[in-house]
């Protein structure tokens, strides 16, 4: 059995040819303005998330056309269809929806296969906003530029999954968890990353600042491949004096920016100081997800049991925006509760790629945004006498999860409690461990009537 086979259809001269050259990384499909030009099925090779799948090029479909060539096309199309085993649907973002647009939506609602809307030429912010009307189909909608080559990661994360193969055909890459220690310096950074890897990898001091760049080490773990990066003790840079601390600080937030998961280790026995807020700020910015690993608890359990309580206590109170994040108690010097942290990591980069279905966010948005139970919804916002709608909710991205909310009314600003409670309900609903959840506003004027 072949590799899967993806089909690029839509209407003539909506950017098909350009999306498979685009994806396949060649010239095979022939680009040019004139309607058509495509006639025969052209067949490539694409490799995307670790599997390689084999993508054809359709001529623009005319169901309703007699024409011999137009009705040859339609029999391509429908052959690729077919024997496909997912189909991206290429739409023109800037012409919005046409009636050929109607008939094959309804063509393809039939397909008992999954199907993706790319919406092509949405170059801007204000085109993907027209781009939106495209979610009343029904289908995972990505707005995409195949010529400059925006969202088409996004759109073959989502594609690459529901393609299957023959036992032994391919095998796979594993997927890389990077995962990052961070901290101030002499937290335990070093001995935390030795007691998971369970030899000695790193050098292990009490003086701080002794790890000058970011280390990966590669190893797996029930069947996943990580990639541990052990950071420099990050400080102010007010406060370093010695240039190999000043490089420390930028090749940890260089670590960062590599990383899908921090943990961000504390001391246990210095309490949470503001330098540790920074430090999350940095991992939230990078768009990580993120755990607070409170080092060296063997040595506050020696006190009062109340201690422990305070502690984590205040640490919640100082870190109230990392409110998500889950906390774990170490010691990386005994193995205390170590073992633990592997699996948190996976369940953890398992939810920050979960993609919601299309048909899954409407039925939250019916439930939690435009007819919230209970009706417990704060207001949206209100903005010169005209209150804020929130349309829909569309998915546009993962790794972190990332949500467009799509307004209607005079002016644009969903009030931060609003923002607060769909991010909270996003949580609860899917299960989003650990992860920080983007939310985007794309707002749309409402139109004015004109005077006659």
């Amino acid at each position: 059995m072949k590799e899967p086979l993806v089909a690029i259809i839509g209407r003539p001269n909506v950017g098909k040819s350009t999306l498979f050259n685009r994806i396949t990384g060649s010239r095979k499909s022939i680009v040019g303005d004139e309607p058509g030009i495509t006639r025969d099925r052209i067949f490539g090779e694409a490799s995307w998330a670790g599997k390689t799948f084999r993508i054809v090029d359709t001529g623009g479909i005319v169901p309703d056309d007699d024409a011999i060539i137009p009705t040859n096309i339609f029999k391509q199309a429908a052959n690729a269809i077919s024997e496909c085993e997912a189909i991206i649907w290429v739409v023109d973002a800037r012409a919005g929806i046409t009636p050929l647009d109607e008939e094959l939506a309804v063509l393809l609602r039939n397909q008992k296969k999954p199907i993706f809307i790319a919406a092509n030429k949405s170059e801007s912010a204000s085109i993907e906003n027209e781009a939106a009307e495209f979610h009343r189909f029904g289908f995972d909608l990505f707005p995409i530029s195949a010529e400059h080559g925006n969202g088409i990661g996004d759109l073959l994360d989502a594609v690459a999954p529901v393609l299957t193969y023959d036992a032994g055909l391919i095998e796979e890459k594993p997927e890389e968890i990077r995962l990052a220690i961070i901290g101030r310096p002499n937290v335990g950074k070093s001995s935390l990353l030795n007691k998971i890897l369970g030899e000695e990898r790193t050098i292990v001091s009490p003086i701080a600042g002794t790890t000058r760049d970011a280390v990966d080490t590669e190893f797996m773990f029930e069947g996943k491949k990580f990639i541990l990066i052990d950071t420099a003790g990050i400080r102010r840079k007010g406060k370093t004096t010695e240039m190999a601390e000043k490089m420390s600080v930028v090749m940890a937030r260089k670590a960062l920016e590599r990383a899908d998961i921090a943990i961000l280790l504390i001391d246990a026995t210095e309490g949470v100081m503001n330098l540790d807020a920074s430090i999350a700020g940095y991992a939230l910015d990078s768009g990580c997800s993120l755990f607070l690993a409170v080092n060296k608890w063997d040595k506050l359990e020696e006190k009062e049991t109340n201690t422990a309580i305070e502690f984590e206590h205040n640490l919640r109170d100082q870190l109230k925006f990392l409110d998500w994040a889950p906390l774990i108690t170490i010691s990386a010097l005994t193995g205390q509760r170590v073992s633990k942290i592997l699996p948190m990591v996976a369940q953890a980069y398992e939810a920050r790629s979960r993609r919601v279905q299309t048909s899954v966010l409407n039925r939250f948005f019916e439930e939690n945004i435009l007819q919230p139970k209970g009706g417990t919804a704060p207001s949206a916002g209100r903005s010169s006498g005209s209150r804020l709608k929130v349309q829909f909710i569309a998915q546009a991205g993962i790794r972190p999860p990332l949500f467009i909310l799509f307004t209607s009314g005079s002016k644009p600003g969903l009030h931060f409690s609003y923002l607060r409670y769909i991010e909270n309900r996003l949580r609860e609903q899917f299960g989003f461990f650990a992860t920080p959840i983007r939310l985007v506003e794309r707002h749309k004027r409402a139109k004015t009537a004109k005077r006659s």
